[in-house]
């Protein structure tokens, strides 16, 4: 059957010769799977998840800026709470959305309304984002501030300002496209945003910057290539929602951590926005020329809310289709909805389909758009039982037993915003973690605060205390002094408080606990002592960034010094706050440089790429320990020292021949034996270098104080002047 309206269409469009695509006279039974909408190659099925929903109706239209649907379907098939229909006329490229009728009852958690157009839940392509109108929320917003608003359904026809899904041709040409598998130990990323990295690029045609297709110009790549990036971690790409509030407020949601469609690249960053693939063959584009230059791709994903709020957000997809399935309602009042993630509402993993929702998004993106991993966003969120965070939780074991899912990266952001949400240490085996504790020991040792040398000492040697209870191995640790989520470097070095009064939220935003420290001047600054210490206090974080156990994430821009001026939150600041400006002083340049120095040696050699744990006793084969530390005046550490306080002097010595590690070819692995040195005191240090059987000299290679001095030598035996606040690296002479 079909409206008239879509009869009207039909015979106007043939009057006009135009071929009618839209207004679809035949509708077959079609098939329950695969959910979403599919073209075989001569039709498209439909299928669409609902337990209670008492008619789903499949609504077409012809283009983006239609007002209403040309042509409305009821789809008459319902199995295994499943409804479907084929419709042979249809093609790749015809936009659409659903009507699902059903009862209202907020209060039994039931929030159907056919007058709200819905998103499809696994729409692939997204062609329209939501204009913010009284008519995409289901109850009368009119009336807010009412107690029991929501009680009431509205009545207005969403469908001129509801998101627009689109039926898409997966095919693609992906040639002898190959992941690179690049192994975690030998394994370095940078986080990035897709317009932040690419929008200022002088180099980048300006018609492509803010794209997918800007971040696969060879510029970009070569700059990560020459950085020697292994893996490029994108901020969420996948198609969000900017809320309300901030829209309002003549802002959005830069950082795009609201999620409304898990299978669409996000529209705003495609340069070419005709036609239903466009979006998505340019994503696989991108991953494609990455993979190409041996570079993998990891997403940060959102599964863990969607953008459609509270109890007092918009229905504009799932709360729609299947309220009760898709999120965690107050068991009391079905009414309300539970937030463990401070956006209003939390996806409820406990239940089956809302799982199978999550894991077939993760295999479409492996398997269809052939990305390497995934950072979860508050990942704790995932894995809470009917309250409480749940380490066997069965979100784990559907990944684990996944034979496509199980052989991806896998990091989870390990804390939430519920009780016992903090979870870092307590993932199982397959996953790594960022590492908070590694982030705020690092910020608090080098700011120069007591009692932070022995757990500094830990989470160098690659956090054994959090990772090897579970039998893990250090690349469980995702190593990180900053991310998109908080000051940049160089702002870590430059600010004491958080200066976010452009989110319009009267500073009251961002983490107020930074662990920052100016280094004497709030902001910029022409002190030539404070410049020079601030450049140096960023040497030594990205130094012992990348010369620790566990795999290093620098975020995208601290390698040339990004500056967000003070914003510790800038996730709705879409301009030159968020954007890396290309355009470096000399300063900038020679930390640039100084980063590739600090890369290109942890490539170089094997004790900064240890697949296990350090053993710290003599090794059977070789007799000596992997790993010594020492204090400045040239003995090993020992208990007392470990609990001294006021201790801000150490040393550790790793030694290259006692790896006990065998290459894939079943060699053992040996390198240079390599020591670091740190001093967080205010005052310069004589540190007394150690000897070593295998070599009496020793060749400096990093120090911080001075960039610019390295390859001389030093006896054994003998003082090394060590500056105040610095970092130095020395190799073993034979």
């Amino acid at each position: 059957s079909m409206s008239t309206q879509s009869s009207s269409v039909s015979a106007k469009n043939k009057k006009a010769g135009k071929e009618d695509r839209c207004a679809i006279p035949r509708i077959y039974p079609g098939t329950p799977y695969p959910l979403g909408a599919t073209w075989d190659g001569k039709g498209v099925n439909f299928a669409i998840f609902s337990t209670d929903a008492t008619k789903v109706e499949l609504c077409l239209f012809d283009n983006p800026d239609a007002t209403s649907e040309s042509g409305r379907v009821v789809l008459p098939e319902y199995t295994d709470h499943v409804w479907h229909g084929y419709l042979p006329d249809a093609r790749p490229g015809q936009l659409y959305g659903f009507r699902v009728s059903g009862p209202y009852e907020p209060t039994k958690g039931l929030r159907f309304n056919p007058n709200k157009l819905l998103l499809d839940p696994y729409a692939k392509s997204i062609v329209r984002n939501v204009e913010w109108h009284p008519s995409v929320y289901g109850y009368m917003p009119s009336a807010k501030a009412a107690a029991n608003v929501d009680l009431r359904a509205n009545t207005e026809d969403s469908a001129a300002y509801a998101p627009l899904a689109a039926v898409i041709d997966p095919a693609f040409s992906w040639g002898d496209d190959t992941p690179p598998k690049t192994p975690w130990h030998k394994t370095i990323i940078y986080e990035a945003h897709v317009k932040g990295l690419t929008m200022q690029h002088p180099d980048v045609p300006e018609e492509l910057r803010g794209t997918y297709a800007g971040m696969a110009c060879d510029v970009i790549i070569q700059h990560l290539l020459d950085l020697g990036i292994t893996a490029l971690e994108l901020m969420p790409v996948q198609q969000h929602v900017d809320e309300h509030f901030l829209v309002e407020k003549g802002l959005s949601n830069y950082w795009g951590y609201n999620t409304i469609g898990f299978f669409a690249p996000d529209l705003r960053f495609a340069a070419n926005v005709t036609g239903a693939d466009g979006p998505v063959r340019e994503f696989k584009t991108m991953v494609r020329t990455l993979h190409a230059a041996g570079i993998e791709v990891i997403m940060d994903v959102v599964y863990n809310h969607t953008a459609e709020g509270n109890h007092l957000g918009p229905t504009l997809s799932f709360k729609g289709i299947d309220n009760k399935t898709y999120y965690r309602l107050l068991s009391d009042n079905k009414r309300y909805y539970m937030d463990y993630t401070g956006c209003g509402n939390t996806i409820n993993v406990t239940k089956s389909r809302t799982l199978q929702l999550i894991m077939d998004s993760l295999r479409y993106w492996v398997q269809e758009m052939h990305v390497d991993g995934f950072r979860f966003d508050l990942a704790s969120a995932l894995v809470r039982g009917e309250k409480d965070v749940d380490t066997m939780a069965s979100f784990f074991d559907i990944i684990h037993q996944d034979p496509v899912l199980s052989q991806v990266k896998l990091i989870a952001e390990p804390w939430d915003l519920g009780e016992g949400g903090y979870q870092v240490g307590n993932f199982p085996v397959l996953w790594t973690e960022w590492n908070g504790k590694y982030r705020d020991i690092s910020r608090r040792f080098w700011k120069g605060d007591n009692g932070t040398l022995s757990e500094m000492a830990t989470r160098i040697a690659g956090s054994s205390d959090l990772y090897e209870n579970t039998r893990r191995n250090p690349h469980a640790s995702i190593n990180f002094v900053t991310s998109h989520d908080g000051f940049t470097l160089e702002d870590l070095v430059s600010y004491n408080d958080k200066h976010n009064l452009l989110n319009k939220e009267d500073n009251r935003d961002g983490d107020a606990h930074k662990n920052s420290w100016n280094c004497g001047a709030e902001g910029p600054s022409e002190d030539p002592h404070i410049v020079d210490l601030r450049g140096r206090q960023k040497r030594n974080m990205m130094a012992t960034l990348l010369l620790s156990l566990g795999v290093p994430m620098i975020l995208g821009g601290d390698e040339i010094g990004r500056t967000q001026q003070g914003n510790n939150n800038a996730y709705c600041q879409d301009n030159e706050i968020s954007w890396l400006n290309w355009e470096l002083s000399p300063d900038q340049e020679a930390f640039l440089s100084f980063t590739k120095r600090l890369i290109k040696i942890r490539k170089e050699h094997p004790v900064f790429q240890r697949r296990k744990f350090f053993m710290g006793k003599s090794n059977i084969i070789h007799g000596a320990k992997d790993l010594h530390w020492y204090t400045c005046d040239g003995r090993e550490m020992n208990e007392k020292d470990w609990r001294n306080d006021t201790l801000k002097c150490m040393g550790a010595m790793l030694d290259g021949n006692s790896i006990n590690e065998l290459d894939e070819t079943g060699k053992p692995i040996t390198g240079k034996t390599m020591l670091l040195l740190s001093n967080t005191h205010t005052e310069s240090v004589n540190f007394k270098l150690p000897k070593h059987s295998k070599g009496k000299q020793w060749q400096l290679l990093i120090d911080t104080a001075d960039p610019n001095r390295h390859e001389a030598m030093y006896d054994a035996e003998r003082n090394f002047h060590l500056e105040d606040r610095s970092l130095a690296l020395l190799v073993l002479k034979h």
